[in-house]
């Protein structure tokens, strides 16, 4: 029973161990960034998924992740995208070219 108990305590402290680690990695795309590469809570928000999928080799205040983002392009969620559009991130360049690829694809 106390073996039992000892197991639960653990299971329970790894959980949160977990859950307060997943939450600082998140809470890293939140902070702000300089000015000059910043991009809006609602667009890390939106994007965070995409992050992780895609870009997590690139710290998410560096143009690496920009980059990186860009070169995922369609791969990215519509959220995300949605986010990127509503904030200027999206170029009319970037949609002639999602618009061209989804004619490709037909």
């Amino acid at each position: 029973m106390i073996r039992n108990m000892i197991t639960e305590m653990r299971s329970e402290v790894q959980l949160r161990w977990v859950s307060l680690t997943a939450a600082a990695l998140v809470a890293g795309l939140l902070l702000p960034v300089s000015e000059a590469g910043a991009v809006s809570a609602r667009v890390k928000f939106a994007c965070a998924k995409d992050y992780f999928a895609h870009c997590s080799q690139f710290r998410p205040d560096t143009p690496g992740v920009r980059n990186c983002m860009r070169q995922v392009g369609d791969n990215l969620s519509k959220r995300c995208i949605a986010a990127l559009d509503a904030e200027g991130e999206v170029t009319d360049a970037d949609k002639a070219q999602h618009v061209a690829s989804q004619h490709d694809d037909e």
